[in-house]
């Protein structure tokens, strides 16, 4: 299993890619019974932190942990945003959040937890969450990844179609380190 550094580097490098045409989107699914992916119907605030949590304790995410309950649970409830999660026989995997504005679609989270890297499902996984929001009417889909992401992140999202729009170089903020 991959392991993060242990430190976190100097400087943070933020990546922001987009598909600006849906011709452009190169989709990698599983024919595998024991994994699906079902929405979110409602606003779980204690599962979607338990997600959260899982996906990014390697990664530092700390953003969505710094919310509290009220706040999160707002966050959740806006027009447009929608979680799919990622199950492999019965058990969460990963998940993919979506938020739509007007007829623009950001993958806002994206990811798997650490016991289920290297099986297919994170291009499962983003394939999914691109075909949503092309079906949700989007016009464009946006991500942004950065160089505490997973190590094949970036890779992902271009093999999948994104092409890179920008990149922004910033100390690393205290909060990641």
């Amino acid at each position: 299993m991959f392991a993060p550094a242990d430190a976190a580097p100097d400087t943070l490098v933020t990546t922001y890619l987009h598909m600006t045409d849906r011709s452009a989107f190169k989709p990698c699914y599983l024919n595998a019974p024991n994994v699906s992916i079902a929405q979110m119907k409602g606003t779980d605030v204690a599962f979607y932190r338990f997600l959260y949590s899982e996906v990014g304790k390697h990664w530092r995410w700390r953003d969505r942990l710094l919310l509290s309950d009220d706040d999160l649970r707002a966050v959740l409830s806006q027009p447009g945003v929608s979680v799919h999660v990622l199950y492999r026989d019965g058990v969460p995997a990963g998940y993919v959040e979506l938020a739509q504005q007007g007829e623009t679609t950001e993958i806002a989270y994206f990811g798997l937890r650490p016991d289920f890297f290297g099986q297919g499902l994170g291009k499962y996984l983003l394939s999914y969450g691109i075909e949503k929001a092309w079906e949700g009417g989007a016009k464009r889909v946006w991500v942004h990844t950065c160089n505490l992401d997973g190590p094949h992140a970036l890779a992902n999202y271009v093999k999948r179609g994104f092409s890179i729009y920008d990149v922004h170089h910033q100390p690393m903020p205290a909060r990641y380190q």
